[in-house]
């Protein structure tokens, strides 16, 4: 009981600390031009009668965010030049704060009806930018994690800010945008962008390596002959990923003969994602395994350059792997499936609201844009405070249940709802609902939607604060973005599986099919907290870089 109390009042201490109100802002800087970019620009090109495909084209900038681990090396040890006297992460956050300003305020000034060219040049950039800040921040939570603002209570605010982002970007713009127009909408969206500077000058940043300093000392490693081998495999597996991306790109913005259509980004990823994967993580994972067990303490220095490379592209696995040692395949179990049952139907929700149960374009807004966001943020502080009561791993595994059961709901909902008006009518909460005017069947809508996403805001938030939990301080950007990139690669993988068995089985058989995939997640979670329990206590100040 004095422990819960004693988690009580450091949960009130760091909602009361700088660094949780400035994790806020973060988060909301995270969230704001995700949401601009893969939600809202949509329905901007939709209202201007931009074609279909030309729409689908253009969901490709949402690889951006998936493979954004490709440059996080670069973010994790060099610094912008302009601005590297604010230090190793504000310089970056600053960076990409000030380009996706001005090119929220540069879409303001085109019109996707006349000049969709324009529209799409500044929506890659903005893209990437938005990427390379969640990069950025993503380094900062862990960095400056400490044992007040703990990185799972500050993993917890940044997903509440991301939320009340996408509220105001997705929500609020589309009402915004049927009273002052679409370019206004933006100009707003990029003062409001410009806005969240304010709260990187004001934040702390962590010290870089000393500047003069041999890029590898204080770590044990191998020799340079043994460190070189390793490099060569490593980069040319970065290198190719890097160029297949870079092709992908060349590819989609390129002219084409008609009636030829590019490849979509759900077929890029889905035939060129596990190999990039393979090539990125897998080989320098068993790579720097191998050199692990070769690295000595006082190993020789070996060419500035390859010493700089070695320790942004082979160090950050090497370091993870070594401390995890033969648990790092129980945690990569965990996150290739904690999220699965959940990420792997995303796309078929709104075919689902509006084809299959044909509620209307307004009832599924409000319910899923406006309630449904509110829920998530509910779930999201609910975990926080599960966090600081009963711990890390508890509220893991609630979260792994939770999300699995939330399908059911959707299950039940396609069924006809019939234990869905069973709970509504034993709590009363039917008669609620009709007394604010909702009939029946939005009272079924809404009751799914409630549930499901406070399972799914608890479980974001403490799927967020795992990640940032065993990601080391040493090597925040690359570890953390390696690691995220891995559940949004996975969800797509499946996701054309899932469609199948949509058409042959239906949604509530699926739906189902979906809970009983939630049995892995919580699976692995069961066996990564018989893990931890047996694993060093060792940990860095703020709960990051665990291994165990």
């Amino acid at each position: 009981m004095a422990e819960k109390l004693g988690g009580v009042r450091l949960f009130r201490r760091a909602l009361g600390n700088r660094k949780t109100a400035l994790m806020l802002a973060f988060g909301f800087s995270s969230g704001l031009p995700y949401t601009l970019l893969i939600g809202t620009l949509n329905a901007w090109l939709g209202a201007s009668k931009v074609s279909l495909a030309t729409i689908g084209v253009l969901s490709w900038i949402g690889l951006a965010y998936g493979f954004k681990f490709l440059w996080s090396p670069l973010v994790d040890q060099w610094r912008p030049p302009a601005l590297a006297r604010f230090g190793r992460r504000r310089s970056w956050i600053l960076l990409c704060q000030f380009v996706l300003t001005a090119c929220f305020v540069a879409l303001a000034t085109t019109d996707p009806a006349v000049a969709i060219g324009a529209v799409a040049g500044l929506a890659v950039i903005a893209a990437f930018f938005s990427a390379t800040q969640d990069t950025a921040i993503d380094a900062w939570r862990v960095d400056i994690a400490d044992e007040v603002a703990t990185v799972e209570i500050l993993s917890s605010i940044y997903q509440l800010g991301f939320r009340i982002s996408s509220l105001i970007g997705g929500a609020f713009s589309l009402m915004l945008a049927a009273r002052i127009g679409w370019q206004a909408v933006y100009a707003v969206m990029g003062c409001l962008m410009g806005m969240t500077v304010l709260a990187t000058l004001l934040a702390p940043d962590t010290p870089a390596p000393e500047e003069g300093r041999a890029p590898l000392a204080g770590f044990a490693v191998p020799s340079p002959r043994a460190r070189l081998i390793g490099l060569l495999i490593v980069g040319i597996g970065w290198a190719g990923a890097i160029a297949t991306l870079g092709w992908y790109m060349v590819t989609v913005l390129g002219t084409h003969a008609p009636g030829v259509k590019p490849m979509s980004a759900g077929d890029f990823t889905k035939y060129y994602g596990p190999w990039i994967v393979v090539a990125t993580i897998v080989v320098p994972a068993v790579v720097a395994a191998w050199l692990n067990g070769q690295a000595i303490d006082a190993a020789p220095n070996g060419p500035r350059v390859a010493d700089r490379l070695y320790r942004a592209l082979v160090l950050p696995l090497g370091e993870l792997t070594g401390r995890l040692g033969w648990g790092s395949i129980i945690v990569l179990g965990l996150i290739l499936t904690y999220r699965l049952c959940e990420s792997i139907w995303g796309p078929f929700a709104y075919p689902f609201y509006l084809d299959y149960m044909h509620y209307t374009n307004d009832e599924v807004a409000f319910a899923s844009k406006i309630f449904g966001i509110v829920m998530i943020m509910i779930g999201i502080a609910l975990g926080g405070f599960l966090f600081a009561t009963i711990g890390r791993m508890p509220t893991l595994l609630i979260g792994a249940v939770i999300t699995a059961v939330g399908n059911l709901l959707f299950a039940d909902l396609a069924a006809g709802a019939p234990y869905i008006d069973a709970f509504s009518h034993m709590f009363g909460i039917d008669r609620l609902t009709a007394a604010m005017g909702f009939d029946v069947r939005m009272n079924r809508l809404l009751l799914a939607i409630c549930g499901e996403n406070i399972c799914s805001g608890l479980a974001g938030g403490a799927f967020v604060a795992y990640l940032s939990s065993i990601t080391s301080k040493q090597h925040s950007a690359v570890q953390y973005a390696l690691l995220s990139s891995l559940t949004l690669l996975i969800g797509s993988l499946g996701r054309a599986a899932f469609g199948e068995g949509l058409e042959s089985y239906g949604y509530a058989t699926m739906f189902r099919f979906a809970a009983l995939i939630g049995i892995l997640g919580i699976g692995f979670t069961l066996l990564e907290w018989v893990r931890i329990s047996r694993a060093p206590q060792v940990r860095e100040p703020g709960h990051t870089g665990s291994a165990g």
